[in-house]
C-alpha cells in the first residue's frame, strides 16, 4: 500500500491526513486493523479520481459494502457514519440520478406476500424458542467463521475464511471495554465506541440482552424506532439501512418477543423477498431472506435452518456487474456455528461451570 500522506501536493496531502485523523478505529474488531487502514486507502483513492476527472466525466461511484458486524452487533460509530456520509454525499454530487429521499418510508408493499409468510414462519419460531436468561454480569459468546473481499485493488479479492470468536459483554452500564474479540489466533479488546469519553451505552450499537427486551414488541411500532434511529451514510437507501440493521441484531441471544418483532418488522420493509438459494460462509443452505442495494448492485442474505428456523449466517454479493467484479461476486459472508453465555470475557463455553 502506497503511503498517502506524502506526496506532490502538499495542500491536498494535509486534507488527506485531516479526514484520516478524523476516521476512529472501529469500535470492534469485525475487520482487522490491516483491512481497515486498506479500506481506508480505498476511500482516500476514490476521492483522489473524483477530484482529478473532469466534471462532465464523472459518473456514480462505485460499490462501497458496509462493514459486516460481528454478532452479536456492536455497530460502527455513528461519528463514523457521519463523516463516511459525507465524503459519500460529495462523491454523490456527480451521480446525475434521482437524490435519495430524506426519510425513507416503511409502508408495506404490494408484492412481499411470499417473504411475508416466510418471516411470519421465523417470528413464529423465534417467539417460541427458549433462550437462557442472560445477568448483566454476564457475556454473549459467539463463534463464526467469516471472510470478506478486499478492494483495495479495485477488484474484489475474496480473503480465505477466518475463525472468530465474539465475547459481548452484557452490563447495561456505559462501558469503556465491551469485550473480547479473538480472530486470526489474536485476541483483541472490544473498545468503547469514538467519541465515548465517558464509555459506551447499551443500545443499538450495543444491543445487551437487557436492552433488546427493553424494545417495543409491536412490530409497526419497532420499525418506526429503527427508521428513526438506525445510522446510515448519505446516499444510501433508508430501508436498505434499516433491513442491514435488523440483520445485525440477528443471530445473538434476544427475548423471544423482541426476536419474534424483528421479523415482522422486517416484513414490513419494502423490497424484502425471499433467497431460495441462499448459503452461509460454509456453504449450508437454508431458507433466505433478501433485499437488494439496487443504488450499489449488492444483494444482502439472510439464511436459516429448514427445520426450525435457526439463524445460520449471511452473504452479500454482487447481482450486477461493476467495477469490483462480475455479477455474483461474493463481498462477506459468515456462518454462526455457537451462541452461548458465559461468566467471564474469553471463557469458552464448555469450560463455563
Amino acid at each position: 500500500m502506497n503511503d498517502r500522506t506524502t506526496g506532490a501536493c502538499p495542500e491536498r496531502d494535509g486534507d488527506r491526513e485531516e479526514i484520516a485523523r478524523l476516521l476512529p478505529v472501529p469500535a470492534c474488531r469485525d475487520l482487522p486493523r490491516e483491512r481497515h487502514l486498506r479500506h481506508k486507502e480505498l476511500l482516500m483513492e476514490l476521492i483522489d479520481r473524483d477530484q482529478a476527472a473532469p466534471a462532465r466525466t464523472r459518473t456514480r461511484p462505485p460499490f462501497r459494502p458496509a462493514l459486516r458486524l460481528p454478532r452479536p452487533a456492536l455497530l460502527v460509530p455513528a461519528t463514523a457514519l457521519a463523516l463516511a456520509g459525507a465524503l459519500a454525499a460529495g462523491l454523490a454530487l456527480h451521480d446525475g440520478g434521482p437524490a435519495p429521499a430524506a426519510g425513507g418510508s416503511h409502508g408495506a408493499a404490494t408484492d412481499m406476500a411470499p417473504a411475508a409468510a416466510l418471516l411470519g414462519r421465523l417470528s413464529t419460531a423465534a417467539g417460541e424458542r427458549a433462550t437462557p436468561a442472560v445477568r448483566d454480569d454476564q457475556f454473549v459468546y459467539t463463534r463464526e467463521k467469516t471472510r470478506g473481499a478486499d478492494l483495495t485493488s479495485g477488484k474484489a479479492v475474496l480473503g480465505p475464511l477466518t475463525d472468530r470468536e465474539v465475547w459481548a459483554a452484557q452490563d447495561p452500564k456505559p462501558l469503556h471495554k465491551l469485550g473480547l474479540v479473538r480472530e486470526g489466533g489474536e485476541t483483541f479488546a472490544l473498545n468503547a465506541e469514538f467519541g465515548d469519553t465517558d464509555g459506551t451505552p447499551a443500545g443499538l450499537g450495543r444491543p445487551t440482552y437487557r436492552w433488546l427486551g427493553s424494545l417495543p414488541t409491536d412490530p409497526d411500532k419497532l420499525l418506526t424506532y429503527l427508521y428513526a434511529h438506525t445510522p446510515h451514510a448519505e446516499g444510501r437507501g433508508r430501508d436498505q439501512a434499516v433491513f442491514e440493521q435488523i440483520g445485525a441484531l440477528l443471530g445473538g441471544v434476544t427475548p423471544p418477543a423482541t426476536a419474534a418483532a424483528l421479523y415482522r418488522a422486517a416484513a414490513r420493509i419494502p423490497g424484502v423477498v425471499p433467497a431460495p438459494q441462499a448459503r452461509d460462509a460454509i456453504g449450508r443452505r437454508g431458507l433466505g431472506i433478501a433485499r437488494d442495494d439496487t443504488r450499489y448492485g449488492v444483494r444482502t442474505e439472510w439464511v436459516f435452518d429448514e427445520k426450525d428456523f435457526t439463524y445460520l449466517g449471511s452473504r452479500s454479493y454482487l447481482v450486477e456487474d461493476t467495477s469490483y467484479g462480475r455479477t455474483g461476486t461474493l463481498l462477506s459472508s459468515e456462518a454462526e456455528l455457537e451462541l452461548a453465555v458465559v461468566d467471564k470475557a474469553g471463557q469458552e463455553p464448555d469450560s463455563a461451570g
